[in-house]
């Protein structure tokens, strides 16, 4: 039986949309496939890992009857992107197969009941709805995503914490050694229920969303529940469980009182840790950060006695400091901030680091010191 006849990029552009949470090894065999339903709304194309759905449109002028069928995604996926981008293709059911036409080429697949593909339901009531344009999210999500735990037993520190305040919209992440924030504010039009709330996104949901958001003004809303987070843009909806557990108290972490600053161009310093890091400890990663009267020393050394000292001029008079750092998570922030320069404060050799924006309260980002 004919199910739809349609241009290769109706399935392969949602298609791809989707794939990044497709499990292919699962105890549940289903998971590995993704669901292929035909309606009034169009051709969506429908993916879960139990954790998060992601549901991506194309629109579908063809004459064709409903249908929902379950397919292997990965191999659908290589069948389409194997034919050029003007290619018709054909899929055909029969009993447990699909069968794939593509001008004289033939593929059948093996299908699962569609009835059996585990859809995350929707929650009945959103406690809070927020809209604002696609790339100001992706921007806030790129400045924290690279300080998220990885399988970190606090699990709830393997993901970002989304925060609703009266006018402000934050996400926080953290490791344990370093923290980075991003906020932004909300005014009347862009919050239709202003509710504080606090959850907390696993870490595939903070990636899929950077790969699928757009540098655009469109609009993207976020519906937050009790148990879910929606996010609806473009032909694209993606639902995610949240995790439960307790975010630590960022507040806390954030220092307010330090006196030792020094403002410096971002690609500046970033060349300076990237060359000297070069024979860093490939172990420990440590690099000093040596401080005096309008001078900023970057050495970094290795089990091999082997050492680099870069050194640069620099606006400063507060107190002579010899602090070290992880140079890996200096980097990471320094190659996600887009903005020319950053201000870095310092208390002491003992007490962390805080890198800012000039003229911008709304990123903070604090970085535990090394004993090297």
């Amino acid at each position: 039986m004919l199910l739809i006849q349609t241009n290769r990029d109706a399935l392969l552009k949602p298609l791809q949309a989707v794939i990044g949470i497709v499990e292919r090894r699962h105890t549940l065999p289903i998971l590995s496939n993704v669901l292929i339903e035909k309606n009034s709304h169009g051709l969506s194309i429908v993916a879960t890992d139990l954790e998060i759905q992601i549901t991506a449109t194309s629109e579908c002028k063809e004459e064709a009857p409903d249908f929902a069928i379950t397919v292997a995604a990965k191999k659908l996926q290589d069948i389409c992107r194997a034919f050029p981008e003007s290619a018709k293709i054909a899929l055909e059911s029969e009993e447990t197969r699909l069968q794939i036409k593509v001008g004289k080429s033939r593929f059948n697949l093996q299908t699962l009941p569609a009835i059996d593909f585990p859809k995350l339901s929707s929650s009945a009531e959103n406690q809070s709805v927020i809209k604002m344009g696609q790339n100001t999210l992706k921007k806030l999500l790129n400045h924290v995503q690279y300080a998220m735990a990885q399988q970190d037993i606090r699990y709830y520190l393997n993901g970002l914490l989304l925060v609703i305040e009266p006018g402000l919209f934050r996400v926080v992440t953290t490791d344990g050694h370093r923290l980075s924030m991003a906020s932004h504010p909300l005014d009347e039009q862009e919050i239709a229920a202003q509710k504080c709330h606090e959850v907390i996104l696993p870490r595939k949901t903070v990636t899929e969303l950077v790969k699928l958001l757009h540098d655009t003004d469109e609009e993207i809303t976020i519906e937050i529940s009790h148990n879910q987070t929606r996010f609806l843009f473009a032909n694209i909806v993606l639902v995610s469980k949240i995790v439960e557990g307790k975010f630590p108290d960022y507040n806390r972490v954030i220092p307010t009182n330090y006196q030792n600053h020094i403002k410096i161009e971002r690609a500046t310093l970033l060349q300076a840790l990237q060359r000297a890091s070069i024979l860093s400890n490939e172990k420990f990663r440590g690099v000093r950060l040596v401080l005096t009267q309008n001078s900023l020393r970057i050495i970094c050394n290795n089990n091999e006695q082997e050492e680099a000292q870069e050194e640069l001029e620099i606006g400063y008079d507060g107190d002579a400091l010899d602090i070290g750092f992880n140079v890996n998570y200096l980097l990471d922030v320094l190659n996600n901030l887009a903005d020319e320069a950053i201000t870095l404060s310092f208390g002491d050799a003992n007490s962390s680091g805080l890198i800012t924006v000039p003229d911008n309260e709304f990123f903070k980002y604090v970085v535990m010191p090394m004993r090297i």
